[in-house]
């Protein structure tokens, strides 16, 4: 269950990200995603080392609060770990929906085709990690 609602909540991140990253790509310049990045650290002419530490923490900081944020998402009950899944489905065909609307015909297309290797790519490492696991247990 922990797997298909870290999944879910990736997958339901992931197409938002992607259709929001700019149009420089994930660095856009400054080595930082997001608004808060460029905002924060553009004036500080930080050296190669100190935008590579600070991306580290960064990454750490994205870490800690997923893994904060699941602790309490595990602690609720199946139902209502089934009902948020449902939900969280829903919005995000609603959104693919919506964004889907506003492409012209070969856009969509490549959308779509966006789409589909996101969740090939979702589906080995979902494949992966159960082999890993059934390796670590082997190991035991």
């Amino acid at each position: 269950m922990r797997k298909t609602l870290t999944a879910l909540l990736l997958a339901l991140t992931l197409p938002t990200l992607a259709m929001a990253m700019p149009e420089g790509g994930p660095c856009h310049g400054d080595g930082y995603r997001g608004e808060h990045g460029p905002r924060m650290f553009k004036e500080l002419d930080l050296s190669p080392e100190q935008h590579r530490e600070i991306r580290k923490l960064m990454g750490e900081q994205m870490k800690s609060r997923h893994n904060i944020t699941q602790r309490y998402l595990d602690k609720l009950p199946a139902a209502e770990q089934k009902a948020m899944q449902d939900e969280l489905k829903a919005a995000k065909d609603k959104q693919q929906g919506a964004i889907r609307a506003l492409l012209e015909p070969e856009q969509q297309k490549a959308f779509d085709e966006q789409l589909k290797k996101m969740e090939e790519r979702r589906a080995e490492r979902e494949a992966f990690k159960a082999w890993q696991a059934e390796q670590a247990k082997k190991a035991q």
